[in-house]
């Protein structure tokens, strides 16, 4: 029954990362032509004054302006199909982990194979999730690249069959522990993209060049504060991580801290973003660097996942590899 139901998942997944390939070739389109748009429409701006130009020389020149309410709002039929595709694989991706779930007997982030599954599809619940908050949808290329890269790779490199629980995970703390660094990870991620399109916005804004889709997305200072809210938010969870991990390692082990290397990089984890968040609240930090420490930030949390898991050994080598 339980490799059924792990066939069965595998079958959800293989969909899942179908939908979020065509959802991303989508997004990339709509990006595209927001660029073509833009552009067309600074050419006929610059044409439109050289013309009013020519015609104030020796005659009176005569300027109509167009009511408001004749100027149609922007429409974006390519990021609505992306945004739609993005739902559906999301609802495959997380039917995927219930699958493997029921398969395990248990929550399925026991090892990098099910933390590769679960978390990405976190951080796609989040995306989808935050559009009822704010239309974040111009971060979709970058959003589903990133879900369809983490699952292609657990699925790829870190697959393992159903096996039982080691006695030291079976905890209703791995639950609560995992769960919520899954969370603000998922939060990182979405923070990381805003100051990513924050630098390139900022880099326009500055010098009047850049990729043409910036013209149709938020100010750089709108970014940041957007960015800036995302990332207190996953701050909070990740404090909660810390601290739950700590009691869960007295259970465990009998001790809260033992410099152990996940413990270290997830304390380095929080230090990071604790220093974004004190540097622009009181010492001014704001642009360029307040952008560049969010990624430094999650540039962390990513190697914590990676690197650390796969290569440093400890109490936590429970990759399953």
């Amino acid at each position: 029954m339980a490799a059924t139901l792990d066939s069965y998942s595998l079958i959800a997944i293989y969909s899942a990362m179908s939908v979020y390939t065509l959802a991303f070739i989508f997004f990339a389109v709509d990006l595209a032509k927001r660029s073509a748009a833009s552009a067309t429409t600074a050419t006929s701006g610059a044409l439109t004054e050289a013309q009013l130009a020519s015609s104030g020389t020796g005659s009176t020149a005569t300027l109509t302006r167009q009511p408001e309410a004749s100027v149609a709002a922007p429409r974006y039929p390519f990021e609505r199909i992306a945004f739609a595709l993005t739902v559906i694989a999301t609802v495959l991706h997380v039917a995927a982990v219930v699958l493997r779930g029921i398969a395990q007997g248990f929550v399925p982030w026991a090892n990098m194979f099910e933390f590769s599954l679960t978390s990405s599809a976190i951080v796609a619940v989040v995306f989808v999730a935050l559009q009822f908050w704010q239309n974040l949808k111009f971060l979709g290329a970058y959003m589903t690249g990133f879900v369809l890269l983490s699952l292609g790779l657990g699925v790829v490199n870190f697959y393992v069959p159903v096996k039982p629980l080691p006695d030291a995970l079976d905890s209703y703390w791995l639950v609560i522990h995992v769960f919520v660094a899954a969370l603000a990870t998922a939060l990182f991620a979405v923070g990381a993209g805003l100051s990513l399109v924050q630098l390139l916005q900022a880099r326009r804004e500055k010098g009047g060049k850049g990729l043409g889709f910036l013209r149709t997305l938020p100010d750089s200072i709108r970014l940041e504060n957007l960015a800036y809210l995302v990332t207190v938010v996953g701050f909070v969870f990740w404090t909660f991580t810390l601290v739950a991990g700590a009691v869960w390692a007295e259970r465990a082990w009998g001790r809260y801290w033992g410099w152990d290397t996940k413990e270290v990089w997830t304390f380095i984890i929080w230090t990071v973003y604790a220093g974004y968040i004190h540097a622009r609240a009181t010492r001014g930090w704001r642009g360029a660097r307040s952008a560049w420490l969010a990624l430094i930030g999650f540039g962390s949390v990513l190697f914590n996942y990676t690197i650390v898991n796969l290569f440093f050994k400890g109490l936590h080598s429970y990759s399953g590899l």
